[in-house]
């Protein structure tokens, strides 16, 4: 959001009527700021006091004046007086209608029920999206061309970032006064004005003004923003050379650590794209908008130049984890979701790579390519978000294609696929699809399928259908279905509904028929014995034996490499891992530690 009044040259500009009438256009943002809390108000009563009321009775219309109220108006309040208001009228069409959209396809997705609200990704994505639209299109419009220059789309967007903070913070501070005096007043007795803001009617436009009271004021001292921003920008500069340190050493001792620690923390992904995200802004922060007047000391610099190129290397970790997940357990929403954020921080790290080496061998301007990359990638991650909350490239629809086509091509037995993603977690196409597998040609799959979409989470699991999913080793006998059964509340086996998290192996641990079942989780094995013809029962656990004090591992990998065996007969087994050492079964709440190597 901007309210920027002057341009790079310092002159002056206003679109409101060309009058810089400062009195209308802070009348404007008052009725705006109103008008949304009213509009707020209508919605949240309706879903108040009893039964629901219309519109709150009917999600699909609900939900899209939900997001255009909430959002619309920021459009509105950062637009007024900085757009020509036939561009202000056309933007905030465009705006109201990809958001009504977008939220009316976010419900429609989901199975129609009593509690179908908007996704806390499309909330979050969205404002994101007409965050960086926004400011892609009031430079454009304050320069009269398609693209502006950079140096004004650096200082529109980042003076839109300080008053938005400060907007919000005054929004925050304001309620903590009102908070306070209604305290003061319950002392003496007087409680009216802790009762009146309770009240929706009274709370939520009042929220509203005091918001569009401190855009109104932000705009008027512009100066102190322009000085708030310039502090926060040299801070974060610097924080760019601890970050860049911090980087560059992670990556140079990966050749002698390797990537297991990372892989083991199960969110490598996330990890990683953090830092690049985080290097991507604190860049920006120093390089700001590239003029010599703001040209950072040769230190800073360098840091630049070398986040820079460090961009790339992680966005390689990245990728590479996802595709080795995505090629063991196929894509889910979050993986998709991960996937577009690799993609966003490619374009990133290819054009900030470039303008790094390129000042090598070129003595012009600094990483001046950046400006076209920003540019570009801005655009990128409109059309990104955009595509992944549309039917276009909507996660779960790809989700559970995916999965229900690695089930038909037998790279997921019918035993591990996991049914209840599709009955529960992916939406109207997921039970689409259960519907198509209850009609397979495979008894299994179709009673499997049935089950998932009969059953329904209970504390009480006879009246619960379990779908557990629980890998093999290759060329492995199949478990039997006693051990697959619905297990109670407190057993390990209720862990293993998502792929990929557990895996079991049958092994003689007593030196008596029948066999046992060990079932191996990332950092817990456990030890499953046959109570009957129709259970298993967990006996114990077993710690993960290791040296030197390091880090275990991964059980279930140590599994695949042949390295958990169980060794001395007699009684329950001891469980060796090669050059490890051996543990004992411990029957209490937490198992027993190995004996040193």
């Amino acid at each position: 959001m901007t309210t920027e009044t002057t341009d790079q040259s310092g002159a002056g500009r206003d679109t409101l009527g060309q009058t810089g009438d400062r009195r209308a256009i802070g009348l404007a943002r008052l009725a705006i700021g109103l008008v949304q809390g009213v509009l707020l108000y209508w919605l949240v009563q309706s879903t108040e006091g009893g039964p629901r009321t219309w519109p709150a009775t009917e999600p699909a219309l609900f939900g899209p004046l939900l997001i255009v109220s909430l959002y619309l108006p920021l459009v509105l309040l950062a637009g007024v007086g900085r757009l020509r208001l036939l561009t202000l009228a056309i933007w905030t069409g465009i705006a109201a209608v990809v958001l009504a959209l977008l939220a009316w396809h976010d419900i429609a997705r989901q199975t129609a029920g009593e509690n179908t609200q908007l996704t806390f990704g499309l909330m979050a994505f969205g404002a994101t999206a007409l965050f960086i639209a926004h400011h892609l299109i009031v430079p454009a419009d304050r320069e009269r061309r398609p693209i502006a220059n950079y140096a004004t789309y650096f200082d529109v967007a980042w003076m839109a970032g300080v008053q938005l903070a400060l907007s919000i913070a005054f929004a925050g501070a304001f309620w903590l006064l009102l908070w306070l005096g209604a305290a003061l007043f319950n002392i003496i007795g007087l409680s009216f004005l802790g009762d009146l803001l309770e009240e929706a009617w009274f709370s939520l436009p009042l929220t509203g003004l005091a918001f569009a009271t401190a855009v109104q004021l932000t705009d008027v001292r512009d100066g102190l923003i322009r000085g708030v921003r310039t502090v926060a920008l040299m801070l974060l500069s610097w924080l760019l050379l601890v970050l860049t340190v911090l980087v560059g050493g992670f990556l140079a001792a990966l050749p002698f650590t390797g990537l297991d620690g990372l892989w083991e923390t199960g969110s490598a992904t996330a990890l990683v794209l953090s830092a690049a995200g985080a290097l991507i802004v604190l860049i920006n922060a120093a390089y700001q908008d590239g003029r010599a007047d703001n040209l950072p000391p040769a230190v800073l610099r360098l840091a630049v130049r070398v986040a820079s190129v460090l961009l790339t290397p992680l966005i390689l970790i990245a990728a590479w984890g996802l595709s080795l997940r995505i090629g063991q357990h196929g894509l889910t929403p979050d993986r998709i979701i991960a996937v577009a954020c690799a993609l966003v921080g490619a374009a990133y790290a290819g054009g900030y790579g470039f303008a790094a080496l390129r000042t090598f061998w070129s003595k012009g301007d600094w990483m001046q390519p950046l400006e076209r990359t920003n540019i570009a990638t801005a655009v990128l991650e409109v059309v990104v978000i955009l595509a992944l909350f549309s039917p276009l490239a909507d996660p779960a629809r790809l989700s559970v294609a995916d999965q229900v086509a690695r089930l038909e091509s037998g790279k997921v037995t019918p035993q591990t696929f996991d049914y209840r993603f599709l009955a529960f977690d992916s939406g109207r196409v997921g039970t689409a699809a259960l519907d198509r597998l209850i009609a397979s040609p495979d008894p299994d799959v179709a009673k499997r399928a049935q089950a998932a979409k009969d059953g329904a989470v209970s504390d009480d699991p006879a009246t619960e259908t379990f779908a557990a999913s629980i890998e093999t080793l290759p060329g492995e006998a199949g478990l039997p279905v006693a051990f697959l059964a619905t297990p109670p509340l407190e057993d390990p086996r209720r862990n293993c509904t998502l792929p990929g998290r557990c895996l079991a192996v049958q092994r003689d641990m007593n030196g008596q028929p029948p066999l046992e079942i060990l079932l191996v989780q990332e950092d817990r094995i456990t030890l499953f014995a046959r109570q009957d013809a129709e259970a298993f029962v967990p006996v114990g656990d077993y710690a993960i034996p290791t040296c030197d004090g390091a880090r275990p591992g991964d059980a279930r990998q140590l599994l695949r490499d042949g390295k958990l065996v169980p060794v001395a007969p007699g009684g329950w087994k001891d469980l060796a891992v090669e050059g490890r050492g051996s543990s004992t079964l411990s029957t209490s709440a937490f198992p027993t530690p190995p004996p040193p190597c």
